[in-house]
Order: C-alpha cells, then sequence, then structure tokens
C-alpha cells in the first residue's frame, strides 16, 4: 500500500507538470510531490528487505529537495523584485 502511494504521487506530480504550466510556485511544489513518492518507494523496499540503504538515500534525497526548495524560491523572489511579475513566460528575460 505504502508504494502504492508513492507511485500515486509521482503520478500527481508529473500530471502537475505537464498541466500547471503557469505558476512557477506550483512547479516547484509537484517537483517536490515527485520527490516524496520517490522517498516513500525508498523507505518501503528499505523495510521490505531490511536494509537501511533505502532510508539513507531517502534522507539524501530530503536534504537535496530542501535545498532546491531554498534555492529557487530565493531566484524568485529575487526575479519578483525586479520585474514585479511571476508569469512563466516572461521567464525568457531571465538572462537579459
Amino acid at each position: 500500500m505504502l508504494l502504492f502511494t508513492g507511485l500515486i504521487l509521482f503520478v500527481i506530480g508529473i500530471n502537475g507538470l505537464w498541466v500547471v504550466r503557469k505558476s512557477i510556485i506550483v512547479l516547484l511544489m509537484c517537483i517536490e510531490l515527485m520527490l516524496l513518492g520517490i522517498n516513500l518507494a525508498f523507505i518501503y523496499v528499505s523495510l521490505i528487505y531490511d536494509d537501511m540503504l533505502g532510508q539513507v538515500i531517502s534522507l539524501f534525497v530530503l536534504t537535496v529537495a530542501a535545498s532546491e526548495s531554498a534555492i529557487g524560491l530565493a531566484i524568485l523572489v529575487a526575479y519578483y523584485r525586479i520585474r514585479q511579475i511571476l508569469d512563466i513566460n516572461y521567464l525568457i528575460f531571465l538572462k537579459s
């Protein structure tokens, strides 16, 4: 059941990336959902095989996800202060 829940979270994250292409915050949340679904799968497989490696990998994935969220939100806040808009269609101007 836990593996199925992880799969559902991952599929919701993938669908969110495909369907919602207007909000950058929602895209970041969908990436986080995908990472949490993968973490549930790692933890479940780790419990089934009685091995700690899946839980250690899950811990590393959580740290990468936290740093990705912090850096992504910091970039978005800096971009919003400059341009006063957070529309994904205007991100092409990010390189200028």
